[in-house]
């Protein structure tokens, strides 16, 4: 059995990272692909296209030889990426991510924007890149880095949707019509998380453990006449 080399797959991914993924998402960062739920236009402006089009053309590149790179349709709805990729056995990992960005939101420090990438050391300001614009990119060179090695693995089934996460209102009828592609997973890799510092792999075990609601709260403007009047008596204990 192959062994995986960690310290060799770190240096290349770093210089794909910097040589690569950095240039892909700076062209991201400037397509104002804001989430359908903002943007009911969406499809008649077109940015959304230019975006899957950007992640689907990178994809192609440099998926492993044999790696079934396509965006898949239904009508009305925005497009899913997917990179399927065939691996040794049954068993399937699916990697997942998406596309669409946030909206433009105030409060940007002067030299920044939304739409603007700006590299400051380590870091790149710029709308979407982190949340989730990256996440074709680096799922394509994990994929990249172990078929370099010749390393066995799962087959990997990555779909990366058009759509926000909190709510992915796509989503499902893309899972119905991809099921039986997709198949029986064994792990789902989701990459659009927090993590609390960069020296340590972080794992959240559920994305859509949540709930919500409204909550209303109401205030009197003045105060109620028995307050007044159970307040205002004088008291004697004993």
């Amino acid at each position: 059995m192959t062994t995986f080399d960690p310290a060799a797959a770190l240096a290349t991914a770093d210089r794909v990272w910097e040589r690569e993924i950095l240039p892909a998402l700076d062209e991201y960062i400037r397509i104002p692909n804001r989430s359908q739920v903002y943007d009911p236009e969406w499809a008649r402006a077109g940015h959304m296209e230019r975006a899957a089009q950007l992640a689907l053309a990178w994809c192609k590149e440099r998926a492993p030889h044999g790696t079934n790179v396509e965006l898949f349709r239904l009508p009305g709805k925005a497009p899913v990426l997917v990179v399927e990729s065939p691996g040794d056995g049954d068993d399937t990992v699916l990697l997942y991510g998406h596309l669409d960005k946030q909206p433009e939101m105030t409060g940007w420090r002067a030299g920044l924007g939304p739409w603007t990438p700006v590299r400051e050391g380590d870091k790149l300001y710029g709308r979407g890149a982190a949340d989730d614009g990256y996440a074709a990119f680096a799922s394509t060179t994990a994929l990249r880095l172990l078929a370099e090695q010749g390393v066995p693995r799962a087959r990997c089934f990555t779909l990366i949707e058009c759509g926000e996460e909190s709510g992915s209102p796509d989503l499902p009828e893309y899972i119905a019509a991809l099921a039986g592609r997709i198949g029986t997973p064994s792990l789902v890799v989701c990459l659009d998380s927090g993590c609390g510092n960069y020296d340590q792999l972080w794992l959240t075990t559920s994305l859509r453990g949540m709930v919500a609601g409204n909550l209303r709260v109401e205030v009197l403007t003045e105060e109620l006449s028995i307050n007044r009047q159970l307040f205002s008596q004088p008291r004697h204990l004993g």
